[in-house]
């Protein structure tokens, strides 16, 4: 089902649709005496996560949904796979907290999320509900830790970190997986599975690999197994030596941790089939 058919499904779809490319605006006047168009400041930025099994008329419903208390729609992601009739959304609008009260928006978004036998349907206003609770487990390299608490601090991150645990084991049991019941994010070199064990850097380095990078997934019982989140990679030569090299390599994972840690704060992120996720960009 292409994305056409999905938005031409309600007989009043064409004004639905429409309303994808409104915006609030107030006027003033500024020193000349012109009129001058600028964003209503009492709008406040929401996002929603859908996910749902594939049937005709789902975007004009939540495309409804948001215009019918004079909110306005910024973007729109979507994606359908070919060999499985799911539908995936997440929307980015502006509403007026005044207009669409944040308990009247739960209960809007859940109706539709019973009419449509959801899986999934997750609402989040970052300038109202409360930052997302994490805590960080931290092996013998600290790194990764100094950046996320770097990050928490000058507010890069949307989180709060509650604790921090020190000394982790690396592998985590199904029973406590299933007790814990809740997200776990890894991130590990992407070295892997060419050079594991002791000192993989200094392995990787001697053996003049040409790139290298890291993989942020979520925890399974099976060791750097879970659906994968994200992935980067950076260049390295042979003028590099083993500081500059594993500099790089600890940086990559930097950064590949903090954007998948955004990533989910921000709903971009949905399991998808057994093994993997649908992830939409920024």
């Amino acid at each position: 089902m292409n994305f056409l058919r999905r938005l031409i499904a309600s007989p009043s779809s064409r004004s639905q649709v429409s309303e994808f490319a409104k915006r609030s605006f107030k006027t003033s006047t500024n020193h000349t005496g012109s009129i001058v168009e600028s964003a209503s400041t009492s709008l406040v930025h929401g996002i929603h996560q859908f996910h749902c099994p594939d049937v005709v008329g789902i975007l004009a419903r939540l495309s409804d949904c948001i215009a019918s208390k004079e909110g306005n729609i910024l973007n729109a992601d979507i994606f359908v796979p070919d060999n499985n009739d799911v539908f995936y959304s997440r929307s980015e609008f502006l509403f007026d907290p005044a207009k669409w009260p944040r308990e009247q928006m739960d209960a809007d978004f859940s109706k539709i999320a019973k009419n449509f036998n959801a899986m999934k349907s997750i609402v989040r206003v970052p300038d109202i509900d409360p930052k997302y609770k994490i805590a960080v487990l931290a092996s013998k390299q600290d790194h990764c830790l100094v950046d996320l608490l770097h990050g928490w601090q000058d507010g890069r991150l949307p989180i709060d970190i509650t604790s921090v645990i020190s000394g982790f084991m690396q592998v985590l049991s199904g029973d406590f997986l299933k007790s814990y019941n809740k997200d776990i994010i890894n991130i590990h070199h992407g070295l892997l599975p060419s050079f594991k064990g002791s000192n993989p850097s200094k392995q990787a380095f001697d053996a003049g690999v040409k790139l290298i990078g890291a993989t942020t997934h979520f925890v399974s019982e099976e060791l750097d197994s879970g659906p994968i989140i994200e992935q980067l990679v950076e260049r390295v030569s042979h003028r590099d030596n083993l500081r500059t090299f594993i500099q790089k390599s600890e940086d990559v994972e930097k950064r590949c941790l903090a954007k998948a840690i955004k990533s989910y704060c921000e709903l971009r992120i949905f399991p998808h089939e057994a093994n993997k996720t649908v992830v939409f960009r920024s």
